[in-house]
């Protein structure tokens, strides 16, 4: 069985005990109606109750595929809420509501389900940056040549071409695309291959000699996915490629459903799971601090009307937690009352989303408002400058990454890094260059190392590396090669070309009892020694600084 016939399977599963639940609930509602005719007073509870049972089923009937019985549940609702606002009971008015709850039933059995057919959102897979393959069509010979040799660097495969023509054979080839526009203007990239660009089509980076609105107007609705003018700063252009493939960097995106309706929950997991995110559901409010602790979602769905507590009520205790204060929270409800949905809103909401909702819907709405919570997280928790981990952040990862060793009994390795005569490239090229620097070594970094290893700005021009079951010999072997990497470098400046170096000391986790002050000390007194003996190399607890 395929996997999209499994899901279906399951699907089908969930409905029919939704039917089952179904048949259940209106047979309860029609006692209750039953209840309200042999009753000259009825009680504000009986009302409420019915109330509660028809809103529940309001929302969840339409998504299982009765949207016939979803439509009548919320009509029938509204009726209620406005008995309930009377001073003195309607008794016709309460003999037709009994009546028509008591019909319900046939709702049920004149209609089938609809048959859902989970969709799922396509996702290329993601390569390594010595996996994927990279177009310029550049002119300008000097700027093509300086950028293949800097890309290259950062290990991506590069093609160079000169005319649109040699592009468009080999354009299913690429993973992203560098289009110089200055020549021609942006015509070019309403031509062929660009105007055949899909909805899967690999990224468009656009360099532009003009540097206004208009331009990058143009590139937007040529699908650009990055604007650059010139001269170009090739770290912030390699920075925004390594970007775009690294939507998914983070890894799958963690949904927190809590929903009173089992079922429903149920079947919410299903169709995000499916859609490769991860989900867990809370039905019972008492455990949700715990979920949110344990679990640390990017997203939090929350029913609005549960048993005892209200759902802006619980993300106003989840806003309590200032950690917790980036996560969105999206209201799940019937209610179509645009007041109460503002109101829901600004009591720790985020959005609001009408049950019933589509699959499809849901997929996106949930995935746009993940990518997005993680995207702010992460700038957060960044250094601006660099997009790497900041001083506080990096240091809690080598704490993470101890603790780790520890557990597995594996070896790990911290190393300090620092960009040789810094403050020279600054006073002689200013600080502008400088960054260039900065930015290039944490692009270099980060694409070199492996995706397991965590990378941090300590400071200045100063960079912190993790390497988590890795020795201190095989994490010199990996600098070593970046280090040579780096020194091929080229900076251009009007007038002038420089190279940079750095130099880099390696602790590794040799003392069980051994913190993370203790790592970075001893990584800081290799990198001392590797200054002292001349700059531009590599020292560890493991090796002589003068060893080749």
């Amino acid at each position: 069985m395929s996997k999209q016939d499994q899901l279906n399977s399951q699907l089908a599963e969930l409905e029919s005990r939704f039917r089952e639940r179904l048949r259940s609930e209106l047979a309860e509602m029609a006692a209750l109606a039953v209840q309200l005719q042999s009753s000259d007073s009825p009680k504000p509870g009986l009302l409420t109750d019915l109330r509660d049972r028809l809103h529940k089923l309001a929302g969840s009937a339409g998504t299982f595929g009765y949207a016939e019985l979803g439509s009548r549940c919320r009509e029938l609702e509204q009726q209620v809420q406005g008995e309930l606002a009377r001073e003195h009971s309607d008794h016709k008015a309460l003999d037709a509501l009994a009546i028509a709850t008591q019909h319900l039933h046939v709702l049920l059995q004149r209609t089938t389900a609809a048959t859902h057919q989970a969709q799922t959102l396509s996702t290329a897979p993601r390569q390594e940056a010595a996996g994927r393959h990279i177009g310029l069509l550049i002119e300008e010979q000097r700027l093509a040549q300086q950028m293949s040799k800097t890309l290259t660097s950062f290990g991506y495969q590069v093609s160079l071409f000169r005319r649109q023509a040699e592009l468009t054979s080999k354009r299913h080839q690429l993973d992203a695309l560098i289009v110089d526009t200055s020549p021609h203007g942006y015509n070019m990239l309403l031509q062929a291959p660009f105007a055949e660009r899909g909805e899967h089509a690999p990224p468009l980076l656009v360099i532009s000699s003009q540097d206004n609105f208009i331009s990058r107007l143009q590139a937007v609705r040529a699908g650009a996915d990055g604007f650059f003018t010139k001269p170009v700063d090739l770290p912030s252009l390699e920075s925004r490629l390594e970007r775009c493939f690294n939507t998914h960097q983070g890894g799958a995106f963690r949904v927190l459903i809590v929903d009173d309706d089992t079922e429903l929950a149920a079947r919410y997991q299903l169709i995000l799971s499916s859609n490769d995110m991860l989900v867990d559901t809370a039905s019972d409010p008492n455990l949700l601090l715990e979920k949110m602790h344990k679990f640390m979602p990017d997203v939090v769905l929350m029913d609005i009307s549960m048993p005892d507590y209200s759902g802006p009520e619980l993300a106003q205790v989840i806003r309590l937690n200032d950690d917790w204060l980036r996560v969105p929270i999206v209201y799940l409800s019937a209610e179509t009352n645009a007041e109460r949905q503002m109101d829901a809103l600004l009591k720790a909401g985020d959005d609001f989303i009408t049950k019933p909702i589509s699959d499809s819907a849901l997929v996106t709405t949930v995935y746009a408002r993940a990518q997005r919570a993680r995207m702010v997280s992460e700038a957060l928790a960044r250094d601006s400058l660099t997009g790497l981990l900041k001083h506080a952040d990096i240091k809690e990862q080598v704490d993470i990454e101890i603790e780790r060793a520890r557990r597995c009994e594996q070896p790990m390795a911290v190393a300090m890094i620092d960009i040789d005569h810094f403050k020279s490239v600054n006073d002689q090229y200013g600080h502008a260059f400088g960054d260039n620097v900065i930015r290039a070594l944490s692009n270099l970094l980060r694409q070199r190392l492996r995706k397991v290893d965590r990378l941090g700005r300590y400071g200045g021009e100063e960079f912190v590396a993790v390497l988590p079951n890795c020795n201190t010999t095989d994490a010199w072997l990996i600098l070593e090669e970046i280090r040579e990497a780096f020194n091929a470098l080229q900076f251009s400046t009007d007038q002038h070309t420089f190279c940079c170096s750095f130099s880099a000391g390696i602790s590794g986790c040799e003392e069980p009892e051994w913190d993370c002050e203790e790592l970075l000390d001893k990584a800081d007194r290799q990198l001392y020694r590797a200054k002292h003996a001349g700059r531009n190399r590599i020292c560890s607890t493991t090796r002589d600084p003068n060893e080749d």
